[in-house]
């Protein structure tokens, strides 16, 4: 499957879970990738040479997405690889934090807005000027957008808000050919679902599904693949729940 070939993608937060599978998912198509990662150096180049040692093209790239000029500096790191042209990028990279309401600090709900909202709005706004009619832009949204899910208020507000840039980049970049989609897993196999791990847990989550099996990476990373290729050339402005038919 080479549906993506001669392409060039950038995966944020793409050394591990749904970042990874997407990023190789990419990759198999066809792509050259870019792997970011904020932390994982090791488990990134992994990842590279992982796509390498398969006649695929990739290179590592880290950058503290939290930070400010996070966004900034892995858009210059992007040009100095891929030149003037970025095909797909897919803004995966997110933290959680599971607290109720009293449980929320200032400093965690301002470091999930961070990573979750300011990383990608401005790390799109940095990229542009290498994007172009045909590219596409991937954000990663979640059922607890939409849905009461355990205590994630706090985090399931950034979701929301990932859902309205969605929307409001759709529009404003369709007129370049840009298009502007979301994903919105379910509860994944991740780091970030360890609750789901748990007995208690994993009956939760199987009691919201229709689908009677806890979600995995795999999942997600081939629904990437879709929405940036010409298959899904008609579809912008829409979040796909990727989800095992969760609170239907």
């Amino acid at each position: 499957m080479e549906k993506l070939l001669g392409k060039t993608a950038l995966v944020t937060g793409a050394s591990r879970g749904m970042g990874r599978a997407s990023v190789l998912a990419l990759a198999e198509a066809g792509a050259q990738v870019l792997v970011h990662y904020g932390n994982s150096a090791t488990e990134a180049e992994a990842v590279v040479a992982q796509i390498r040692s398969q006649g695929g093209r990739a290179d590592a790239l880290m950058a503290n997405l939290a930070a400010p000029d996070g966004p900034h500096q892995l858009a210059r790191q992007v040009r100095a690889i891929v030149g003037d042209r970025l095909d797909i990028l897919v803004a995966n990279a997110g933290i959680s934090r599971n607290a109720t309401i009293e449980e929320t600090t200032v400093e965690d709900f301002d470091a999930l807005f961070a990573v979750n909202v300011r990383a990608p709005f401005f790390l799109v706004q940095q990229l542009l000027p290498i994007m172009s009619h045909g590219s596409s832009i991937i954000m990663v949204s979640s059922l607890a957008a939409h849905a009461a899910v355990g205590t994630l208020p706090a985090y399931s507000a950034t979701k929301g808000a990932v859902d309205t840039l969605v929307k409001h980049f759709a529009s404003a970049l369709g007129a370049r050919g840009i298009r502007v989609n979301a994903i919105a897993p379910g509860v994944i196999n991740t780091d970030m679902s360890s609750f789901a791990k748990t007995e208690e847990g994993r009956g939760y989550v199987l009691g919201m599904q229709a689908l009677q099996r806890i979600g995995e990476a795999d999942d997600v990373g081939p629904v990437a693949v879709f929405l940036a290729s010409e298959d899904a050339r008609w579809i912008t402005g829409d979040t796909l729940r990727v989800d095992g038919g969760s609170k239907l």
